[in-house]
C-alpha cells in the first residue's frame, strides 16, 4: 500500500508539481489551515516576501509535525500571494520545502488581492498523507 502522485501522459510534465494524488484505503489523510509568516503571537514575523514564505511554510511544517508527519508526507500545497508580493522572491524561499522525495506534490497557486492576516504576503495550506502500520 502507498501514496501515489501521479503525471499523466498528455499532460505537461514538470519537477514542481504532479497532476493526481492516489490516497489508499487506510491511510491518514492530514489537512493543515492557511499558515502565514507569523510568530506564536501572531505578529508578521517581516514585511519581506521571503522571509514570511519561509516562516509560513515552517508554521505548516510544525502543524504537521504536532500530528507525527512531516512536509515530505504533504501531497497537495495551495499557495496564495498577495499581489503586492514578489512573486519570485515568495515562492523561490520556499520552492524546495515543498517538494517532495520522489513525484512531486500537487500545488494550486493564486495571486490574491488580500489576504485574512493585514499586512500578509503568503499563506499556505497543504494536505498530507500518511500510512500508519
Amino acid at each position: 500500500m502507498e501514496i501515489t502522485l501521479v503525471q499523466p501522459e498528455g499532460l505537461v510534465v514538470s519537477p514542481a508539481f504532479s497532476h493526481v494524488a492516489v490516497v489508499p484505503p487506510g491511510a491518514t489523510t492530514i489537512h493543515v489551515g492557511g499558515q502565514n509568516g507569523v510568530d506564536s503571537a501572531g505578529a508578521l514575523v517581516s514585511t519581506d516576501a521571503a522571509e514570511q514564505s519561509i516562516r509560513a511554510v515552517e508554521n505548516a511544517e510544525r502543524a504537521l509535525t504536532a500530528v507525527g508527519a512531516g512536509l515530505e508526507d504533504v501531497i497537495s500545497w495551495t499557495v496564495l500571494i498577495h499581489q503586492d508580493a514578489d512573486l519570485r522572491a515568495a515562492y523561490g524561499a520556499v520552492a524546495a520545502k515543498l517538494a517532495r522525495k520522489g513525484a512531486p506534490p500537487l500545488v494550486t497557486a493564486a495571486i490574491v488581492q488580500g489576504l485574512g492576516v493585514p499586512g500578509a504576503l503568503i499563506e499556505v495550506s497543504a494536505v498530507a498523507a500518511v500510512i500508519r502500520d
